[in-house]
């Protein structure tokens, strides 16, 4: 069976090494990247499964790699995972804002950072199969889940990478209450230490752009968000 492709974007060389060693005695194939502008290209000629992105890089810093991996339509759905110093809370915070899945923290245990890989590559593989096709319409809403793209009424609307995953979550699961923290897990990841807040401020810029659909995300008292089946 073909391994899941990892690409590790990683100055320091030792940290690198260590990183392909466990990947690859896990069973993932590996390739890797020392700088921002080589993560880019590695990216388009890699096709990862997963990114493990350091924030401090030489030439283009992780979070400029994060941005534009979330914003150009071939690689806004690979989950991403940075690694970051314990002094990076700030950036960490952005980077999840920007789109990435999850985080560790330097220095990290291998065996949880393979753990973490494996349940990012599950949810990615559930998410897709969830979806089953790559455009979802309803009335004047078109979602392109391939494309990362909303239109309402024939009008683009931008959204950012976190409003898109909110807005996959909500469509995939019509009908469904889906609860504040399950939302903070699936959108922002299991080890994000936000607040349920967090999710009804998106929610907020959400509705704005969702123009006169904006009631199909109804509010459950107590609970969560629904959008309406």
């Amino acid at each position: 069976m073909p391994r899941d492709r990892i690409l590790v974007v990683e100055d320091h060389a030792d940290t690198r090494s260590l990183i392909v060693y466990q990947l690859e005695e896990a069973g993932f194939e590996v390739q890797t990247a020392q700088d921002g502008f080589e993560g880019l290209e590695q990216t388009r000629a890699f096709k990862p499964d997963l990114v493990l992105l350091d924030i401090m890089l030489p030439g283009i810093d992780g979070l400029e790699v994060l941005r534009r991996l979330k914003k150009a339509a071939t690689t806004t759905e690979t989950p991403v995972i940075l690694l970051t110093a314990k002094g990076e809370e700030v950036d960490r915070v952005v980077g999840l804002e920007l789109g990435a899945e999850d985080y560790m923290v330097k220095p990290f245990s291998p065996r949880e950072l393979v753990l973490r890989i494996k349940a990012l590559l599950r949810r990615a593989g559930a998410a897709a199969a969830a979806v089953g096709i790559e455009t979802w319409r309803r009335a004047g809403l078109i979602v392109n889940f391939a494309a990362h793209e909303l239109e309402v009424d024939g009008e683009r609307q931008v959204l950012t990478a976190t409003e898109f995953k909110i807005l996959k979550e909500l469509v995939t699961n019509q009908g469904r209450a889906i609860s504040r923290d399950r939302l903070l897990e699936t959108v922002w990841g299991p080890h994000y230490e936000g607040f349920s807040r967090t999710v009804d401020t998106h929610m907020r810029h959400l509705r704005i752009k969702l123009g006169q659909y904006a009631g199909w995300i109804e509010t459950i008292r107590a609970v969560g968000y629904r959008f309406k089946a």
